[in-house]
């Protein structure tokens, strides 16, 4: 059973001179040790709904599994804060090895600050949707209006992956990355090609996201937010299509330019 992921507290509001207490929504914050063929392998502090998704696409992103069929078991103590995870073809999680950075470049110009698993499960992407700039703006829209639980703290990153008709399977976090493993897991677990979505993110596009995006396999990246030079440099070495600065009227194409539709 999961912990909710949004808590009361009574704060203490001053406004126009007033002072009150009032019962606030605030967003839970939640480590989750996880062990894996026994061996404490990481720490993830995040939010506590969808952990499974979030276990299974954290270790894919790091290049520990690739499919479902790697986990052997997996089994969730929500209440004391542990994931632990037995793979079919144990392997060395060495911490080391999966966080030490690569000196160069590797498989592309700008891929000079990966880590060791980023070179091994990134993917350069082609093909992928075509959508009008005005799908943008509409998805962008709905991803934060379907979002209860930014509404209810202000405290969260949401991220959804949509198809050409619009439906979306959306995850809330309070960390951006944890939004997106979220997301990354739900697909390994129902094998979902995700080449033909977009992801859509209320996050800043740093360079993480847009490898996480590549190890998805999404080749469409759209956020509210603001890109970094660096992230902007790896989305156009690995095929993916940068969208920033989404609002209202207006939108930032920054990658291959060819994907949305403009006129």
């Amino acid at each position: 059973m999961e912990r909710p992921s949004i808590v009361k507290w009574t704060a203490t509001k001053i406004k126009e001179g007033l002072v009150s207490e009032r019962e606030e929504d605030v967003a839970a914050e939640y480590p989750l040790t996880l062990i894996v063929d026994g061996e404490e392998f990481a720490t993830l502090v995040c939010s506590p709904s969808d952990l499974t998704d979030l276990v299974v696409g954290f270790l894919g992103s790091e290049g520990v599994i690739r499919v479902r069929e790697d986990i052997k078991s997996l089994s969730l103590d929500a209440q004391g804060g542990f994931a632990r995870v037995e793979l079919v073809r144990p392997q060395s999680t060495a911490k080391d090895f999966y966080s030490k950075r690569m000196i160069g470049s590797c498989c592309g110009k700008s891929r000079q600050f990966y880590f060791q698993n980023d070179a091994r499960t990134a993917k350069t992407l082609t093909g992928g949707l075509r959508i009008p700039a005005e799908r943008c703006f509409e998805w962008m829209s709905g991803l934060q209006a379907a979002s209860a639980e930014f509404a209810a703290t202000g405290g969260l990153h949401n991220a959804a992956l949509i198809d050409e008709s619009g439906v979306a399977e959306a995850r809330a976090d309070i960390g951006r990355h944890n939004a997106l493993d979220k997301l990354f897991g739900h697909c390994i677990r129902h094998r979902i090609n995700a080449r033909d979505r977009v992801i859509v993110f209320s996050g800043r596009l740093s360079s993480e996201v847009v490898l996480k995006a590549a190890k998805i396999g999404c080749p469409l990246l759209l956020s509210k937010s603001a890109p970094t030079d660096l992230a902007l440099r790896l989305a156009e070495d690995l095929g993916i299509t940068c969208v920033g600065f989404i609002r209202a009227d207006s939108l930032n194409v920054y990658t291959h330019h060819r994907r949305i539709i403009m006129t």
